[in-house]
């Protein structure tokens, strides 16, 4: 996600996060590999790719952060925008003061699901149609707050949203209406010295809620109990400071892998919590944002926030094992 950015003529705010700690790699081959970059994206126009979903036919759904913008990016690198949010007179985001779109996610039915971060009524989770049309907004969360990843549980039909500056999982239905503040541990909060950001990116797995916490430096599992509560946190990886998003390698395992976007990585997180670089600024990563992980593709998008020639783009790689 954007760390109080960035974008010249869009944002002067300037932030520098901590370098990666990361355990040692170990003497095995790495499970990512044949990285290509498929598709470039115009950093002045606010095409900074922040979160993805991916489509049935390998197609991926990525939001342009600062274009206020959901476009689809076919594995070729075709690219065509599927819908602007509105925009909002005075945005005052919390650690951006812009308005921005940030998480998505996708039902089976192609219905996808964004965060809107304004610091306005406007701030919450956005719906949009499988065909397009004009996206509506379905749930209001504070204006005070920085929504920022967003997964969905179809099983249980909600929706929860990572508050980077609250330090709270939010939890809504798919259908819209009342929040909840389902989780609000400390463990999800910001470092009061720190950039600002705690709960980052968040994906439902194996039934458990796991997030992010990019000042901490800290990857968290979080039960969800029979009535739909949250259980006791866990935390299950430290040393991952300036984490941003992930995904997991199948759905079954534990195994990780995570964008750490100042470092221009991507990491391997095993299931103890040991972590080792997989893919880096050699192989194309620009501040890389999020992570998405189809049979054997691995997807990550760059957003380019810090580069002295930005060059926001996707790259793709293979998977080998998980």
């Amino acid at each position: 996600m954007p760390r109080r950015p960035y974008l010249a003529g869009i944002a002067a705010t300037a932030l520098a996060l901590g370098v990666l700690a990361s355990a040692p790699a170990s003497g095995d081959e790495p499970i990512v590999s044949h990285p290509r970059v498929v598709a470039h994206f115009d950093f002045t126009a606010g095409e900074t790719p922040e979160n993805i979903a991916l489509e049935p036919d390998g197609s991926a759904d990525l939001t342009f952060a600062f274009a206020r913008q959901v476009a689809n990016v076919t594995r070729h690198g075709n690219v065509r925008s599927r819908v602007t949010l509105p925009a909002v007179a005075d945005p005052n985001t919390p650690l951006v003061h812009n308005a921005l779109v940030l998480g998505i996610a996708r039902a089976h039915d192609g219905t996808l699901y964004v965060t809107y971060a304004t610091g306005t009524s406007e701030t919450g989770i956005w719906r949009i149609k499988p065909h397009g049309g004009r996206p509506h907004q379905i749930v209001k969360l504070p204006p005070n707050g920085l929504p920022n990843g967003l997964a969905l549980d179809e099983h249980r039909g909600v929706l929860y949203a990572a508050d980077s500056a609250l330090g709270i999982v939010w939890r809504a239905p798919v259908t819209g209406g009342r929040r909840t503040a389902w989780a609000t541990t400390k463990a999800l909060r910001p470092v009061p010295s720190g950039t600002g950001f705690g709960a980052n990116g968040i994906k439902v797995h194996d039934g458990a809620v796991w997030v992010s916490n990019t000042d901490r430096g800290t990857l968290l599992r979080i039960p969800v109990r029979r009535n739909g509560s949250a259980g006791r946190t866990s935390v299950r990886a430290t040393g991952l400071d300036g984490i941003d998003d992930f995904a997991f390698t199948s759905r079954h395992g534990d195994t990780v892998l995570a964008t750490v976007n100042t470092a221009n990585q991507v990491v391997v997180v095993r299931p103890k919590g040991t972590h080792s670089v997989v893919l880096t600024q050699q192989d194309g990563l620009a501040n890389p944002t999020s992570v998405a992980v189809r049979d054997h593709t691995v997807y990550v998008p760059s957003a380019s926030y810090f580069a002295p020639e930005p060059d926001p783009n996707l790259l793709l790689a293979r998977l080998n094992r998980g």
